[in-house]
């Protein structure tokens, strides 16, 4: 038992004992950048006539830094911009060509009455000279952030190839108050940071956050009760549900693709276990059965198989189990210590939590499921939790950087890293929410 959680365990003494931090936002910085980033002109949007917005929520600057944010683009500086069009036919092609832009995006915003506003943006091919896409929106002063997500989402998959994740949302826990009386708070942000929302404060921890595959409902561990119990939280009406608390071990839920029902691990009979719990009849059913610890199961995207942790081969490694059922089949085989797997959406992928036999490094891995190649992505001495992006593009982790808990994020390929964190204190456990909540 003790060789599963051991690490999970130091980094969570780790925590218990760091310093204390306000609620916040988390601040993200870009470490490393892909080589040959495409360069782009992203113009602040006009707001003539629009009043009382804060400048923070300028369409262009945040499509701008969403952009950057993604470390695939490089955006001009504004100070660099030679003019600033807010539609196409203020374009000068042959100016962004000067300075080296492959494309530009234009819009502006302008009142409609009763609150609302039309937001209105184009992206054009410099080189080509014509217009790759244009949208109107009809919005209003509270999800003008949304929506400068979702244009950040269009540009992206137009040149790029592939959807987005600017729309998404990350929960985390953090942690809050003096070492003697700390206060642990579940969060839920946007995927750049902004507009944090706590979901649940307690005096005691929380710990493994998942998210329905609707994005509307976290469900979570709390000790609140002073015991492990599952809970299953709506993240708009607060209204939540007791799926489990059992004797024994209570943890590691994660929901089915289809919502309907949630694999966790139970030690109620003994031993930790896999077991699977329809969500409306709450019947109870045993996915594993060894005298070894199971635990922290993740289904496939089709819902077919569940992998999760076992050190039934005398160390923890990755096995997969049929949904409905039956033997048990080991995963890894390189490497002595591998745990807490998190699929990408289309199921070629497992990123997970890896141990080169000799080094006392965990790091995070991600291994390619037809051939079972391993590619080691990060360099931390306790990197945890992997969470893969809603594209497949990213895994989001908690590292440790001098005793203190922050988030990280890197690319599949390892071409692009970001740190998450907070100004002060530490964060952890961070869960990438499937798709845009509505």
């Amino acid at each position: 038992m003790n060789k599963i959680f051991i690490r999970g365990l130091l980094a969570l003494m780790v925590w218990l004992g760091s310093t204390a931090l306000q609620a916040e936002g988390l601040t993200i910085e870009i470490t490393k950048g892909a080589e040959g980033a495409l360069p782009i002109a992203v113009i602040p949007f006009g707001m003539q006539g629009v009043n009382g917005i804060d400048p923070s929520q300028n369409v262009g600057r945040i499509v701008a830094a969403d952009l950057r944010r993604s470390g695939l683009f490089k955006p001009l500086a504004e100070k660099d911009l030679l003019s600033r069009p807010t539609d196409g036919t203020g374009v000068r092609f042959a100016d962004w060509r000067l300075l080296g832009a492959d494309n530009i995006v234009v819009g502006r915003m302008t009142p409609k009455g009763g609150g609302k506003f039309e937001l209105r943006f184009q992206l054009f091919d410099v080189t080509q000279e014509k217009q790759l896409a244009g949208y109107s929106f009809q919005v209003s002063r509270t999800n003008i952030r949304r929506v400068a997500h979702h244009i950040s989402d269009l540009i992206y998959e137009k040149l790029i190839g592939h959807p987005g994740a600017f729309s998404t949302h990350i929960a985390y826990i953090s942690r809050l108050g003096s070492n003697e009386k700390p206060t642990f708070v579940l969060q839920v942000a946007d995927a750049d940071g902004f507009n944090p929302q706590v979901v649940l404060r307690s005096s005691q921890p929380l710990m493994s956050p998942a998210w329905s595959p609707d994005a509307t409902r976290l469900a979570y561990v709390t000790f609140e009760k002073g015991k492990a119990s599952i809970y299953m939280q709506n993240i708009r009406s607060g209204k939540r549900d007791l799926i489990a608390s059992y004797a024994g071990i209570n943890g590691a839920p994660s929901f089915s693709p289809d919502g309907k029902r949630m694999a966790l691990t139970l030690s109620k009979d003994g031993n930790p276990e896999i077991y699977v719990v329809e969500l409306g009849s709450r019947k109870l059913r045993r996915l594993t059965n060894h005298n070894a610890i199971d635990t922290e199961p993740v289904w496939s995207p089709d819902g077919r198989m569940v992998v999760f942790t076992s050190d039934r081969g005398g160390r923890p490694q990755l096995y997969k189990v049929a949904a409905r059922g039956g033997k048990a089949q080991r995963l890894t085989f390189e490497g002595k210590y591998n745990a807490r797997a998190s699929f990408s959406p289309d199921g070629r992928r497992l990123a997970f939590v890896h141990q080169v036999s000799g080094d006392s490094r965990f790091r995070i891995a991600v291994m390619e499921m037809d051939s079972g190649e391993i590619r080691i992505l990060t360099d931390g001495s306790l990197d945890e939790s992997p969470s893969i992006a809603p594209n497949g593009s990213m895994v989001i982790y908690a590292a440790t950087e001098r005793y203190k808990a922050v988030l990280s994020a890197v690319s599949v390929d390892g071409r692009v890293q970001q740190r998450l964190a907070l100004s002060e204190g530490d964060v952890r456990e961070p869960a990438w929410s499937p798709k845009p909540m509505r």
